[in-house]
C-alpha cells in the first residue's frame, strides 16, 4: 500500500447515514483479484489495466464491484448520491432508467438490514 491512506484527505467519502454504513465493505484500501489496490488515495496503478490498455483491451475486466471502494468513489458526488446516502432522499423515478434493462436490480434489497 502506499500509506496515503488517510481519510481526512478524501475527497470522494460522504458522510454516510447509519443503514447505509452497515455491511459496506472495508473503509481501508483492499487489493483485488487484479493486484490493483482500491481506496488508496492513488488512483493510479502500475497492475490496472488503464495503464495497460490497448485495442485488444476487454473494458468488461473492469466492472464489478472489485473495482469500487465502498466508502470511497467519485460517483458518490453526484448530487443524487449525497442526496440519498446522507439525508435518504429516494432518487426521482426514471431518473436512471434504461429503456430495456432494470438497472437498479438489487440496489435496495440489503441497505436496511443488519450485518
Amino acid at each position: 500500500m502506499t500509506g496515503k491512506d488517510r481519510p481526512e484527505l478524501d475527497p470522494y467519502e460522504l458522510e454516510f447515514r447509519p443503514e447505509f454504513k452497515r455491511g459496506r465493505g472495508p473503509r481501508e484500501p483492499f487489493v483485488n483479484e487484479h493486484g490493483v489496490v482500491i481506496g488508496d488515495h492513488d488512483y493510479v496503478s502500475a497492475a490496472s489495466p488503464l495503464e495497460q490498455w490497448s485495442e485488444e483491451t476487454d473494458p468488461s475486466v473492469m466492472a464489478g464491484d472489485e473495482w469500487v471502494h465502498p466508502f470511497k468513489d467519485i460517483g458518490f458526488l453526484t448530487e443524487e448520491n449525497r442526496d440519498y446516502f446522507e439525508q435518504g432522499i429516494e432518487p426521482r423515478p426514471g431518473s436512471f432508467g434504461h429503456p430495456e434493462h432494470n438497472v437498479g436490480s438489487g440496489i435496495d434489497e440489503d441497505a436496511g438490514k443488519e450485518q
